[in-house]
């Protein structure tokens, strides 16, 4: 049975009239009605008939770019590079250019949601997902069937820095080995004598925080030691303040903790900050690491312990697969590896006094 857009319009509680304008995109609707409009045309399955029909037969010169935060330079990195490498090697009608849109969910999961809905309804050539993944289980369902719809109807899906999906969903999957770096982090901090290491982590309900943390604690249980004591272990968003205030409690929780391993080498920013409020120095007091390898990492004082992710590189490849330049990988997944880059952030514990 074909349906209509009185159909949606009922789904969605609103009048035929509105759903028009939510899909052609011609007259301002509320942010609340358009979400709730593009939520009943993805249940009901809708197709535009007639000569928009015609239209999505065709392949746009659209590729949209998700990120949870475009102002963190880990994503914006990623974001940068799926660009530049679309403009070099796509063809799109437009001069061989393709227009690269970047939507910003800021780590909501109706929002990402929503953007891969629009994008569908754009007929966009090609879609890249970046970063880490919501664990939870009804988001990762609904997230896997939009996939599914959007490879059903031609369009490249790229997964980039986040596990591979259920199912063949997607054009390629180039998945970050976050718990491969995270152990040879935590190795590395071993290898010096610390024991009383402090861990801030990222958001609980994150597929990259989830693998850090286990990397970290695998590293920890090949040397002997136990799991990662609760009392030294905090959640928190990948965010300077959040190292700050994390640091700062584990110091009262602990205070004989000689290293801190941090989410990210933003959070780490915050974790050194707070250790220098505490009148401690890095790394003669206590060490720090952090993970990705962001720009300003090599230039913070001191220069801070890392896993280097190659992100730009990775962000490269993503677009080349997205605009059918690369062959996907064998398999459709392919693992990025991180990389160890030592610097004067960590030394072996007891260089300092407290």
């Amino acid at each position: 049975m074909t349906v209509t857009l009185a159909d949606v319009a009922a789904r969605a509680r609103v009048s035929p009239a509105t759903v028009s304008r939510v899909l052609n995109g011609n007259y301002p609707v509320a942010a609340s009605t358009r979400e709730r409009v593009l939520r009943a045309v993805d249940e009901l399955d809708y197709v535009l008939n007639g000569p928009a029909s015609a239209l999505a037969a065709s392949a746009s010169d659209l590729v949209g770019i998700l990120v949870n935060d475009i102002a963190d330079p880990f994503f914006g990195i990623m974001a940068g590079a799926v660009q530049s490498a679309i403009g070099d090697a796509g063809s799109g009608r437009a001069g061989g250019e393709k227009l690269a849109v970047v939507c910003n969910t800021g780590g909501s999961a109706e929002r990402e949601l929503t953007y891969l809905t629009l994008l569908q309804r754009q007929r966009a050539a090609a879609v890249v997902v970046t970063g880490g993944a919501l664990e939870d289980p009804r988001h990762v369902a609904a997230l896997t069937t939009k996939c599914a719809k959007l490879t059903d109807a031609g369009t490249r899906v790229v997964l980039l820095g986040r596990p591979p999906a259920p199912g063949d969903t997607v054009t390629a999957t180039l998945a970050f080995d976050n718990r491969g770096g995270a152990r040879q982090l935590t190795e590395h901090l071993l290898s010096l004598g610390h024991r009383r290491i402090g861990y801030v982590a990222g958001p609980a309900e994150r597929t990259t925080t989830r693998h850090r943390l286990e990397g970290h604690r695998e590293a920890l249980r090949s040397a002997g030691l136990p799991d990662q004591p609760d009392a030294l272990l905090l959640h928190g968003a990948y965010t300077r303040a959040s190292g700050y205030e994390a640091t700062r409690e584990l110091l009262a929780r602990e205070p004989s903790l000689t290293a801190v391993v941090a989410a990210n080498d933003t959070v780490a920013l915050g974790a050194c900050a707070a250790l220098r409020d505490a009148g401690l120095r890095i790394p003669q007091d206590v060490s720090v690491a952090g993970f990705d390898d962001l720009p300003f990492s090599v230039d913070a004082v001191p220069s801070l312990t890392t896993v280097r992710l190659p992100l730009y590189e990775a962000g490269v490849r993503a677009g080349r697969l997205a605009v059918g330049a690369d062959a996907p990988p064998m398999g459709g997944v392919a693992t990025v590896r991180g990389e160890l880059a030592l610097r004067a952030s960590t030394a072996p514990p007891g260089g300092g006094t407290r």
